[in-house]
């Protein structure tokens, strides 16, 4: 399977779409289109463009200012055109609002049940067209942060894109996770509240 890298890093829209596109009308087989870029604007656009093209595509925050967008190419998508098409460059797709994730499990009943549906509520959140601007993760909720959670690869991809992911770090520390966090930074109490109070809306599952 082909692997083909883009470096996109220090360009700003719309080069990275146009290095990208390039590069997927010129994959003839099936394979791995990894694109890097330093801003999440790029991400967000990158995104949308795989969308279009219906590609599966996953976006990770790798360092301070570096992400990876990586496309899975299962067919050609066509020659490209004697001329780049006109690119629109997407606006900011985070928004003003807040998520207050408390526990591992929504709702009371099942706890299985539980885990499946707050799975399924961070999958939606990360496909909504107004991206929160911080995700607060505190209780049990730390338990979804860390090695092993099935919400990592969600969470990546809205890091990726600017989303702010805090974990409180008394929480990691209580559950003995503080080692294990794998997406996003520690926090404290205090910047939690500040956060939820300079919040326009707060959404809690």
């Amino acid at each position: 399977m082909k692997h083909i890298v883009v470096n996109a890093v220090g360009e700003q829209c719309p080069i990275p779409v146009v290095k990208a596109t390039r590069a997927l009308r010129g994959m003839t087989e099936p394979g791995i289109l990894e694109v890097h870029v330093d801003n999440e604007i790029a991400v967000q656009n990158l995104t949308r463009m795989a969308g279009g093209h219906h590609l599966t595509a996953k976006a990770e925050k790798i360092g301070e200012a570096e992400f990876v967008v990586t496309m899975e190419v299962n067919a050609p998508v066509g020659d490209a055109p004697a001329e780049e098409p006109e690119m629109t460059c997407a606006p900011d797709m985070r928004s003003g609002f807040v998520v207050a994730v408390d526990t591992d499990v929504m709702g009371r009943g099942s706890e299985e049940l539980g885990r499946t549906l707050m799975k399924g509520f961070l999958f939606a959140v990360s496909q909504l067209p107004k991206l929160p601007k911080t995700i607060l993760f505190y209780n049990g909720g730390a338990k979804l942060t860390v090695e092993g959670s099935d919400s990592l690869e969600d969470l990546k991809k809205m890091e990726a894109q600017g989303v702010e992911i805090l974990t409180c770090g008394t929480c990691l520390n209580f559950y003995g996770l503080t080692e294990k966090l794998a997406v996003g930074s520690a926090t404290n109490m205090y910047s939690i509240v500040e956060t939820l109070a300079g919040a326009g809306k707060v959404i809690k599952p």
